[in-house]
């Protein structure tokens, strides 16, 4: 695996999981903008060597390391590397994930472990390995990168939204920890929608037609630039990005139960599209690997996915103004989805 040369130049020292492909490219892309000095964690060897030459393209460092986050001490040794290399961290980005798109019954165990390990135990490693460098220093960031499944589940993604809701109790009671200690370090959430991303190509599928994420669809690039700033303005505990997050945590919260019922309605075929899966599955071993290709951070959906998020703006510039907009939101979306619900 290709390692760039150590150098204590440059801006922020920051680590990415899942840097590969998807939302984590966007965002190693994002933080080479600043000039900072990034170590790319993932699997799969094509992906990072990509994503890599864009970071110094770009302006910043990159540090490679191939990595499975399900493994505890294989994290620690690349924060150890980390800090070898550029001698701290200021910046580590939890992100990587796999999942399974199936019916609860059609999932092994296995399959469903696999899920667990990577994408909520990926987490705590993670998370693990940047407090023993970020607590003696009494300072730097963990940013989680979530979902709107980390509140509301929906079908055929059991074993990942079970996975990003421990993440959020996972979460929350480090924060707690760590408010309650006085700590300088930072721990905050960023809550996705749905993205255009190489996800649900090569995401393990058992349903009859091709996997795709629930529209509105956004571009991986939102996403990034939630968490750009998320590492910058770590006191807020979360942040949610779309405003389809929004009126789905908001509904949740309001009505769930309603929310249940539409979404046994509507979701199930609003994850699929006609074809057939032809990606190779990353569940057990990266796409993107030896005899891989480089998938990059955008999937299939360039023609319907938007760039913007009117929503994020008012998310990281919140006041009277947000919070009565994206109450209103909730409370549409609420009386939509009883309006759909008694149909």
């Amino acid at each position: 695996m290709r390692k760039q040369a150590t150098s204590h130049k440059g801006g922020r020292v920051v680590v990415v999981t899942g840097a590969s492909g998807g939302v984590g490219r966007a965002t190693v892309r994002a933080f080479a903008a600043r000039g900072d000095r990034i170590a790319l964690l993932a699997r799969g060897r094509e992906g990072l060597a990509a994503a890599a030459d864009e970071v110094e393209r770009a302006g910043g460092e990159a540090l490679v390391i191939g990595v499975d986050v399900s493994d505890a001490k294989a994290l620690d040794d690349a924060a150890q590397q980390v800090v070898d290399a550029y001698g701290r961290i200021d910046v580590w980005v939890n992100n990587a994930f796999t999942g399974v798109f199936a019916p609860f019954t059609e999932v092994t165990p296995d399959e469903f472990r696999r899920v667990t390990e990577v994408t909520y135990l990926g987490y705590v490693f993670g998370t693990r390995a940047a407090l023993r460098h970020m607590l003696p220093r009494d300072r730097g960031t963990i940013v989680q990168v979530g979902s709107a499944l980390a509140y509301r589940g929906i079908p055929l993604q059991s074993a990942y939204c079970g996975a990003k809701h421990a993440i959020q109790g996972f979460n929350e009671s480090l924060r707690c920890e760590l408010l309650h200690a006085r700590s300088g370090v930072r721990t905050t959430m960023v809550q996705l929608p749905g993205l255009n991303t190489p996800q649900f190509d090569w995401v393990l599928n058992r349903m009859p037609g091709r996997a795709r994420p629930v529209a509105p669809v956004y571009q991986p690039e939102v996403a990034a630039r939630a968490i750009v700033h998320a590492a910058s303005h770590a006191r807020r505990r979360e942040y949610w990005v779309g405003g389809s997050t929004a009126a789905t945590l908001l509904a949740n919260a309001v009505v769930p139960g309603l929310l249940d019922r539409y979404l046994a309605r509507t979701n199930v075929d609003a994850q699929q599209e006609e074809g057939r899966p032809d990606g190779p599955a990353n569940l057990w071993s990266p796409a993107d690997g030896p005899h891989g290709r480089d998938f990059g951070a955008h999937g299939r959906f360039d023609d319907e996915s938007t760039g913007d998020s009117p929503q994020q703006w008012l998310s990281r510039n919140r006041g009277r103004l947000g919070a009565a907009l994206t109450a209103g939101a909730g409370v549409l979306a609420a009386r939509r989805l009883a309006g759909l619900v008694r149909r």
